[in-house]
C-alpha cells in the first residue's frame, strides 16, 4: 500500500504524457485525501486524446452519499477490481489513469521499527503509476468531484517490494500478502487508458527490479 508520493508540476506531466493546456498544478507531496493530478483519456473527446485532471486522492464510489469518506479508498487491490463494491463500475467502464510521480514512499519495518524507503525510477523518468478514477455527483448541489485511487499488486514474490509494510502479527510468513504500486510504462499507456480489461491484465505488475531505485534512511 501506498499512502505518499511527490507528484511533478503540470508542465512536467504534459511534457511526459504529451498533453496539451494550462493546468494550475505546482506539484508537491500528495497523501489520502488530499489533491492531486491524474492522466486518463479525455472525456469530451470521440478520439484519444489525453486530459490532466485534479481530484482527491481516495476514489469516491457513485453510492457514497458524501464526498468526505470514512474508509480509505487511496489504494486498490487489483485483484478485486471486478467484483468490489467501490470499484467494479469504475472498472467495467474501462476508467483507467497514470498518476504522474516522481518518486513513491513505502514503509519497512526489518529493525523493528518504520524505517521509511523512497523509491525513483533508475533512468530518471517519471512514474506512471496504475489508477482507477470516478467523478461524484453530489445530489444536494450538483458539484462535480473527481476522485481516484492507486492500483496495487501482490508483491510477495518481489525481491524488494515484498520486504515492504508492517507485517500482519496474525499471519504466517507465508501467509503475508505484500503490496506493490504497480507502474505503466511509457510504451503501455496507450493500451492502459484504451484497452480492455482482458487486453491490460498483462500490465498489472509489480515495476520491474531494473527500473527501481530505493533510498533510505
Amino acid at each position: 500500500m501506498c499512502n505518499r508520493y511527490i507528484s511533478p508540476d503540470a508542465a512536467a506531466i504534459e511534457a511526459m504524457w504529451h498533453l496539451q493546456g494550462d493546468n494550475p498544478w505546482a506539484g508537491g507531496g500528495v497523501f489520502p485525501r488530499s489533491t492531486g493530478p491524474f492522466v486518463r483519456r479525455a472525456r469530451e473527446d470521440a478520439g484519444y486524446s489525453r486530459e490532466l485532471v485534479l481530484g482527491q486522492w481516495g476514489l469516491i464510489p457513485w453510492f457514497s452519499k458524501t464526498a468526505k469518506l470514512t474508509y480509505s479508498t487511496n489504494n486498490a487491490r487489483s485483484e478485486e477490481l471486478a467484483s468490489k463494491a467501490s470499484y467494479k463500475a469504475p472498472w467495467a467502464r474501462g476508467q483507467r489513469c497514470i498518476i504522474p510521480a516522481v518518486t513513491f514512499d513505502e514503509p519497512c519495518w526489518e529493525t523493528g521499527r518504520n524505517v521509511w524507503w523512497t523509491f525513483s525510477r533508475a533512468d530518471g523518468r517519471l512514474w506512471g503509476l496504475a489508477g482507477i478514477w470516478n467523478t461524484w455527483t453530489d445530489r444536494a448541489s450538483g458539484e462535480l468531484h473527481e476522485s481516484f485511487s492507486m492500483l496495487t499488486r501482490n508483491a510477495d514474490d518481489h525481491p524488494i517490494m515484498s520486504r515492504m509494510h508492517k507485517p500482519d502479527p496474525k499471519l504466517g510468513p507465508d501467509e503475508q500478502d505484500k503490496r506493490s504500486v504497480i507502474a505503466i510504462e511509457e510504451e503501455d499507456v496507450d493500451q492502459w487508458l484504451t484497452g480492455t480489461a482482458e487486453e491490460v491484465e498483462r500490465l498489472l505488475r509489480p515495476p520491474a527490479m531494473e527500473v527501481l531505485l530505493a533510498t533510505h534512511a
